[in-house]
């Protein structure tokens, strides 16, 4: 058993150079949960066609996805402290496995219930990964190198959210579906062994991710890797003179930057989720979803773009403009997509995402600036805010099956009106305008 001299060794000395070896393998780790986060865009539509559910119906994959970062990030958190970072990856990937092993009997029993358990499970792993990866790849080098190492991870989570949709679109999309009014004819019989034919796509691709997951977290179990307790937090505000005081319900910044958080995860998820469905309509693109699902890999690879761009861009401009400049300009495309038809419509969609691409990370560091010892409680908040990517989606299906898809957009863009207006009043604070870190 390590001692826990030893497991404190990169506590005690601040590390020279990172580890090369350990921040490969965590960069695998942020490609594998962007990747399979963005395959929801894809099971969407899949899942919709074959149980004929309505958008409201269909938008639970994401209400599943999502809600189990809510409820899973304080047992996760309580998992580090007890079994420590890397037990807690390697916990992480088995019960990823676990979720995606269950898409096959789930697949083969044609049950949307048993889907929406699977991707619990699923989610459930990747919030284990998400509370020990970020903090791990923080402290695997220099303290000065941090938000490098951050950016370069989050560089391959956008990688995987990329390159997902072409991935599953060739696996999992494609069978031509029996229109609604075909399947009403179907007896019981003849329903539920189409459904199981449908969904049966889904079987192989989920099996070899289940067991790709296994493979690394085997890989990871017997590499040794640096250790340490990470009781440091290196986060903006962390490292200031004073500390404040008071809970962190009397900050307003904070609480701001969390519904911030909300309303940002909750647009950008109901985008992504719509985006097959509108670009296959006649007056949008009036695209097969196969073809649809690479231009979600353009909404998704803009995303990626930006970061980078935008990670030169904030060296000359303030944090809370380019977020609330970002945020406007997304507002447009989104009421331009509203207003209009055919590739006007379908560009100005997919642009959006080249827009997201600064808004989690800035909102994130106007959030937490300031906080010094309240950081960590901070941070907290924010993450559970993500939660708004499983209830905005919820209601935006529900409102397009009122007033339809292109119109239900109104829900992401009364977001970024938000997002804007909170930038400008964070671009006003008299503290200095932080770095922003990595989402």
């Amino acid at each position: 058993m390590i001692s826990s001299l030893q497991q404190q060794t990169s506590l005690s000395r601040d590390p020279q150079s990172t580890d090369v070896r350990a921040m490969s393998i965590a960069t695998v780790l942020f490609f594998m949960w962007g990747f399979l986060t963005c395959l929801n865009d894809i099971l969407i539509p899949h899942l919709k066609g074959i149980f004929s559910l309505n958008y409201g119906q269909a938008l639970l994959v994401q209400f599943a996805f999502f809600s189990s970062y809510f409820i899973f990030a304080l047992p996760s958190g309580k998992l580090v402290e007890w079994r420590g970072y890397k037990q807690t990856m390697v916990i992480g990937l088995v019960v990823m496995a676990a979720g995606a092993l269950l898409f096959l009997p789930a697949a083969t029993t044609a049950s949307f219930g048993l889907f929406l358990s699977a991707l619990v499970i699923l989610a459930a792993g990747i919030t284990c990964l998400q509370v020990s990866a970020n903090p791990y790849v923080t402290n695997l080098g220099p303290q000065a190198t941090a938000a490098s190492r951050l950016n370069l991870a989050q560089a391959f989570n956008s990688f995987g959210t990329t390159i997902a949709p072409f991935f599953g679109g060739a696996l999992i999309l494609g069978a031509v579906q029996a229109s609604p009014e075909r399947l009403k004819s179907f007896s019981a019989e003849a329903l539920q062994v189409y459904r199981a034919q449908q969904a049966s796509s889904v079987r192989l691709p989920y099996l070899g991710i289940a067991l790709m997951l296994l493979a690394l977290a085997v890989a990871i179990a017997l590499i040794k890797l640096p250790t340490t307790d990470f009781t440091r937090d290196f986060r903006p505000g962390e490292l200031g003179e004073t500390a404040v005081h008071g809970g962190i319900w009397k900050h307003p910044y904070l609480l701001m930057g969390a519904l911030g958080i909300f309303v940002y995860v909750g647009a950008e998820v109901s985008i992504g989720s719509f985006l097959i469905n509108y670009l296959g309509l006649p007056q949008i693109g009036n695209l097969t979803e196969r073809s649809a699902a690479h231009y979600v890999s353009f909404y998704w690879g803009g995303a990626m773009v930006g970061r980078f761009i935008g990670s030169y861009v904030l060296r000359f401009v303030s944090t809370g403009r380019a977020l609330a400049g970002a945020a406007l300009i997304a507002c447009a495309l989104v009421v331009t997509t509203m207003l209009t038809h055919g590739n006007v419509a379908m560009y100005s969609v997919i642009a959006i995402g080249f827009f997201n691409s600064i808004m989690f990370p800035s909102i994130f560091t106007l959030g937490l600036a300031g906080l010094g010892e309240l950081t960590g409680k901070g941070s907290s908040l924010m993450v559970a805010a993500i939660v708004g990517g499983a209830l905005l989606p919820l209601a935006e299906g529900h409102l397009a099956d009122i007033v339809g898809v292109q119109h239900a957009f109104v829900i992401p863009a009364i977001c970024y009106v938000y997002i804007a207006v909170y930038g400008l009043i964070a671009s006003r604070r008299p503290e200095i305008d932080p770095a922003p870190i990595a989402a």
